[in-house]
């Protein structure tokens, strides 16, 4: 478990692939009220709509999955209207001119995974979640208007890229920075929750600096493993949302 890998670096190590997506999903498991929420779930076999509440508040996850799981195991799928990044492709009008958005898809790049109405699609190395509506017609994108939207064209651009074979530009939402911050707080709340002080948890993320007892009440790194833990706490009440879309200065 989380709990008790903590104060292993390389069982982190997957965290550095993971998409924004997938990282969203990692700070949303760690979320007690979900875990409550689908234990109760397991045990009654069906989303009521008390469930349907608690399992999606405030516009959040569209899904039931295992907490216990991660990404990397079980893929997870976003709503379309929480990531921007779900590219919805639809027919034009038959008299357009064929082919199929099915067999356009099928042409151009691998499933990989699906969940109801999502498709997951590798192109040129280049992953990418998408909603089918198939039918007669040259292949479109439905494009949702919402403070998103920018998002949404970005997204769209880098798979019109992937289809071209042209070069692909990274995804904005994530960069090295973020993903090593992100992975350093995943520990440090792992850490926590086994009820490890932040003193040995620094000891276990920090380890090339000295956390004497003389020193550490003042130490830099006693602020940095407190506000880790701060800020991952953020991102695992909801936070996680963020993760998804480009980062304010950005947009």
């Amino acid at each position: 478990s989380e709990e008790g890998s903590w104060r292993s670096e390389a069982a982190y190590d997957y965290v550095d692939t993971l998409s924004p997506g997938d990282l969203a999903w990692e700070f949303l498991r760690r979320n007690t009220e979900y875990r409550r929420s689908y234990d109760e779930f397991l045990q009654a076999g069906e989303i009521t709509e008390e469930l349907t509440r608690e399992l999606h508040p405030d516009g959040g996850c569209d899904f039931a999955a295992d907490p216990s799981v991660s990404a990397i195991v079980s893929p997870v799928f976003w709503d379309v209207h929480l990531d921007p990044t779900v590219i919805v492709l639809s027919k034009t009008p038959a008299e357009c001119a064929p082919p199929s958005l099915d067999d356009f898809i099928e042409a151009q790049a691998a499933a990989v995974g699906s969940d109801g109405e999502i498709l997951r699609v590798q192109i040129r190395g280049e992953r990418f979640d998408t909603i089918l509506h198939g039918g007669d017609g040259s292949p479109g994108a439905l494009v949702l208007l919402d403070d998103l939207t920018p998002d949404r064209l970005s997204a769209l651009s880098r798979f019109w890229a992937a289809l071209a074979g042209k070069t692909v530009s990274p995804d904005p939402r994530i960069t090295r920075s973020r993903q090593k911050r992100a992975r350093e707080m995943l520990r440090v709340l792992d850490g926590r929750a086994s009820g490890a002080t932040y003193r040995a948890i620094a000891d276990a993320v920090f380890p090339a600096y000295d956390h004497d007892a003389a020193s550490w009440v003042g130490s830099a790194i006693r602020e940095t493993t407190i506000r880790l833990a701060r800020d991952g706490a953020k991102l695992v009440q909801g936070g996680y949302r963020t993760i998804l879309r480009r980062p304010r200065r950005d947009r």
